[in-house]
């Protein structure tokens, strides 16, 4: 049954059918396998109900509405404009600028694809202007903006802390520190791209520039005051974060700043719906899917047939990252979250991992997979937005995916990079 499902829904695929097609066609035709035909097909909708119903979904259309509100608005530009002001004049200033750029905004957004447009838009111009090769600018951006799936808020954590019901609050804590080390090993490599390539630096700027440049981003940096400060003193549950963040994002871009109008609104609104149904159609979808193929044990048998019962927990956290990095490298990161945790859940419960590390490293392979070839998602947003080919776009690519397998083995090895920051914000 397994293998008639998955070549049905890898045949869908490759006829170039959306990925919720080959997800509800092999639900479909799991169900019929399963019971002879349609006559439990009520269950099957149960499950696909019952994979959207947690409250803790409702965070990530408010999120998705946020980042595309501040994406049309000012908010990204200020933040960019500040980094440079301390940065910019430095040797590989300007792509260091970028990828702090992209943590900043991945702070405020928790999306992958909004940062490679609010940041990549105006970035590589400015970059191919100063000399770099538009291979660099291209893989820095689609790399960098990967780390928005670990800052807080992450959709990806978001989908993870609901499927394995783990701590969002948690999960969200926990990405900040392997976030900030992918942060810092991108700005040396930038520092030292520019040197070897002998990129001109940037006019330094004075200290009263600087200090402009801070005040007119101290309105989108509260963003992460908000989410952060709000979520761990007590004030917001991550969903309560997220409705502020909307409020403050439309209080910001409508009278603040006045970048966008209601006719403007109206239109992010529209926009957020759309990408919203696709999500939650995702979601239904893969807890059906991922209902079916437990309900017929096939988890077991593939994760019997590889001998993980006799592994220790390194080596289970190995065979984690592994399965969701080549996973992301061909399907929606939603979808695999979705069908994965589910099948690895009893494994990880049995050898006592902490629930919050496994979704820290599943997010950042899941950030991986989605910036590899040859289907990672972030990869077709950037040829979308900069009409650039796709071998031109993976050709920068392979050293920043060693730096980011090199963050991951550190995690599995020092799991306290993620969760040195959970334990203090929640002493056991």
């Amino acid at each position: 049954m397994a293998i008639s499902i998955f070549s049905i829904m890898i045949a869908l695929l490759l006829l170039g059918f959306p990925m919720m097609i080959p997800l509800i066609v092999g639900a479909f035709v799991g169900f019929y396998t399963l019971f002879g035909g349609f006559g439990q097909l009520e269950t099957m909708v149960q499950q696909m109900m019952a994979g959207i119903r947690p409250a803790s979904l409702i965070a990530v259309p408010m999120f998705i509405f946020a980042a595309d509100i501040m994406t049309r608005g000012q908010s990204a530009g200020r933040l960019i404009d500040m980094v440079m002001s301390f940065v910019g004049h430095i040797k590989g200033g300007l792509a260091v600028s970028t990828a702090a750029a992209c943590t900043m905004f991945g702070a405020v957004s928790g999306s992958t694809q909004a940062t490679v447009v609010a940041i990549g838009s105006p970035m590589r111009p400015r970059m191919l202007k100063a000399g770099y090769k538009d291979s660099f600018v291209l893989a820095l951006i689609v790399n960098s903006s990967d780390i928005a799936f670990l800052i807080p808020p992450s959709i990806g954590m978001i989908i993870y802390g609901v499927v394995s019901n783990t701590s969002i609050a948690e999960l969200f804590i926990a990405g900040i520190g392997p976030g900030l080390l992918i942060l810092v090993m991108f700005s040396i490599y930038s520092v030292i791209y520019a040197i070897r390539n002998n990129v001109p630096t940037e006019e330094k700027t004075t200290w009263g520039q600087r200090m402009r440049a801070v005040q007119q981003a101290l309105w989108p940096l509260g963003f992460p005051a908000i989410i952060i400060g709000g979520i761990y003193g007590g004030i917001f549950s991550p969903t309560e974060a997220a409705a502020a963040c909307v409020l403050y994002a439309i209080f910001l871009e409508l009278i603040v700043f006045r970048s966008l109008n209601l006719r403007g609104l109206y239109e992010t609104a529209k926009s957020t719906g759309l990408i919203t149904a696709v999500v939650f159609i995702l979601v239904a979808a893969g807890a059906a899917f991922s209902w079916v193929i437990s309900f017929a044990q096939i988890p077991q048998a593939i994760l019997g047939g590889i001998g993980i019962d006799q592994m220790g927990p390194t080596g289970v956290l190995f065979v984690i990252s592994i399965a969701f990095f080549i996973g992301c490298m061909f399907v929606d990161p939603i979808v695999v979250i979705l069908v994965f945790v589910p099948i690895f859940a009893p494994v990880v419960e049995s050898v006592g991992l902490d629930p919050v590390l496994v979704g820290t490293v599943i997010t950042l392979q899941v950030a991986i997979g989605s910036a590899t070839p040859p289907f990672g998602c972030d990869i077709f947003t950037a040829i979308a937005v900069f009409k650039r080919p796709y071998f031109e776009v993976i050709r920068g690519t392979p050293p920043f995916i060693v730096m980011l397998l090199s963050v991951s083995v550190a995690l599995i090895y020092f799991p306290q990079i993620a969760l040195f920051l959970r334990d203090l914000a929640f002493p056991k």
